[in-house]
């Protein structure tokens, strides 16, 4: 593994307690400027997971609790009179940072959720004519209980599709919360990460190097392959998007860098397929009486597309 990527890796882990898979995965979801979903029940470490990232990279990290009363402004920012010489001055709002993450997402009203979608999409902001460029590297990480549903907003399948992966940690083993609990005893675990594993900058610099990952012609083959199925197929009602794709190309590229290749093989997309594509399907009836859940749809089309050779 990368030497770089192991130093990132091994900082978030004086934190988060095994889910290697989850921490590497938000990883090359970040070398891809890629944002994140997760989705999964309170008290499994979401929050910690985000904060550790951002503390082992040192960038400017914001974290806004959504609920029905935020208001866009509190994302976006505002502008407001500078009452000694009257100038209008931008009030920078919560996106103006390295890292947001956005808490409960599916709490916050339709205006903010929509609010985030520029700032997602074009790492900008557009307030009162003027645009403002966001921060590099600039990632939003959501979370939503999918649990509890009682005031909760759906978000709509156009937002859903900018997050480049939607991940779920999961309940720990036996084992892992064993050391959870000795880890949680002397205090906040976040704690064991006194200084950045890397900065903003080395993060730059590892972006750009994964756009140097070589892609041969029959991985995007396989690629075109896998997300032709799920449009024609009876199980499905929507299937994956060119933004789809385009993810699963770049996230593919990002694996094999993070593993020290400079091509990607088939393994590199069967690794996070499931991660980049699962969110961006709609099952139909049929699909749901298969498969139960989009994950075990993906999971399945990997098992079944062939590998062009």
């Amino acid at each position: 593994m990368n030497s770089s990527i192991v130093a990132l890796h091994d900082s978030i882990s004086k934190v988060i307690v095994g889910k290697n898979d989850t921490i590497s995965k938000i990883i090359i979801a970040l070398l891809c400027e890629g944002h994140v979903l997760l989705e999964d029940v309170p008290g499994v470490g979401k929050t910690q997971l985000v904060t550790a990232l951002s503390r082992s990279i040192g960038g400017k990290f914001n974290r806004i609790q959504l609920t029905p009363d935020v208001m866009p402004s509190d994302i976006t920012g505002f502008t407001s009179i500078d009452q000694k010489n009257g100038d209008f001055v931008y009030r920078e709002g919560a996106v103006m940072c390295n890292f947001l993450l956005a808490d409960e997402i599916n709490r916050a009203p339709p205006k903010v959720q929509s609010s985030l979608l520029e700032a997602m999409e074009e790492y900008q902001i557009s307030l009162d004519g003027e645009t403002h460029k966001l921060p590099k590297p600039f990632m939003v990480m959501a979370t939503q209980n999918p649990v509890e549903t009682y005031g909760t907003y759906h978000l709509p399948e156009a937002q859903i599709d900018r997050f480049f992966m939607k991940l779920s940690m999961g309940y720990p083993e036996p084992s892992e919360e064993i050391k959870i609990l000795e880890r949680t005893e002397k205090g906040n675990p976040i704690r064991n990460i006194s200084e950045p594993a890397l900065t903003v900058n080395d993060i730059q610099i590892l972006q750009q190097q994964v756009k140097d990952v070589q892609v041969s012609d029959k991985i995007r083959q396989y690629i075109i392959a896998l997300v032709t199925e799920t449009r024609k197929s009876a199980y499905v009602t929507l299937g994956i998007s060119p933004r789809g794709s385009i993810a699963l190309y770049k996230g593919a590229k990002a694996c094999a860098f993070v593993y020290e290749r400079a091509f990607v093989i088939p393994e590199d997309i069967k690794k996070i397929a499931e991660a980049v594509l699962s969110h961006r399907i709609i099952l139909s009836q049929q699909g749901k009486n298969t498969f139960g859940t989009t994950e075990k749809y993906v999971q399945n089309l990997i098992d079944t597309t062939v590998i062009p050779v």
